[in-house]
C-alpha cells in the first residue's frame, strides 16, 4: 500500500518562508526592470558636444551647427 509523510510546519518558519519568497520575487522583478531600463537609455554621438575652450562635454540635443557651452558660454562647432 502507499504510505503518505506529513510534512509538518510551524506557522512562524510558515511565514517566515512566504516573506522571504515574496522578497526575493520583488528583488528579480526589480532587477529585470532596471536591466530593461537601462537598455532603453542610449545616447547619439552626434548630441555630445566638446568646448573647445574649457573642455567641458555637454549634452545638446539641438541639431544645429554650433552651440554654446553652458559653463563658459563659447560657441562651439561641431
Amino acid at each position: 500500500m502507499c504510505s503518505l509523510k506529513v510534512i509538518s510546519l510551524d506557522f512562524s518558519v510558515a511565514v517566515a518562508f512566504y516573506i522571504f519568497v515574496f522578497l526575493a520575487l520583488i528583488l528579480i522583478i526589480w532587477l529585470f526592470h532596471k536591466r530593461q531600463k537601462d537598455k532603453d537609455l542610449s545616447l547619439d554621438p552626434k548630441y555630445i558636444w566638446f568646448c573647445s575652450v574649457c573642455s567641458y562635454t555637454y549634452i545638446n540635443t539641438k541639431e544645429e551647427l554650433i552651440s554654446i557651452c553652458p559653463r563658459c558660454g563659447s560657441y562651439n562647432k561641431k
